[in-house]
C-alpha cells in the first residue's frame, strides 16, 4: 500500500471525521485494497471487499464526500477487517 493510501486510511479512521475527502480518492483506495467497485442503481456503487458487500453513494453536487459518508465508509471498512493499524504493521514487516 502506498503512503498516499495509508494516509487516506488514517484520515478516514481519525476523529473528528474529516469532511475533505474526495470520492475518487475513496474509489482508488478501495481498488488498492482489492475491492470490487461496480456501479449500481443511480449514484450508488456496490463494493465487495474481503467477501463483505456494501453500498456507497457517490456525492451528487460535489466531488467531496460528506462526514456522514465517511462515517459509513469507516464502519464498512471495519466490518471488512480493514484498519490503519493492520496496514501499518504490514508496512513495518516489509521494511
Amino acid at each position: 500500500m502506498s503512503h498516499k493510501h495509508l494516509n487516506l486510511l488514517r484520515t478516514i479512521f481519525q476523529d473528528p471525521v474529516n469532511g475533505n475527502i474526495h470520492w475518487r480518492e475513496v474509489e482508488s483506495l478501495l481498488q488498492n485494497l482489492g475491492a470490487s467497485v461496480e456501479p449500481a442503481h443511480g449514484a450508488r456503487f456496490r463494493v465487495v471487499l474481503n467477501q463483505v458487500e456494501f453500498f456507497l453513494h457517490q456525492p451528487h453536487h460535489s466531488s467531496t464526500c460528506t462526514k456522514q459518508d465517511i462515517k459509513m465508509l469507516r464502519e464498512h471498512l471495519a466490518h471488512a477487517g480493514v484498519s490503519p493499524s493492520a496496514y501499518e504493521e504490514q508496512a513495518r514487516q516489509q521494511q
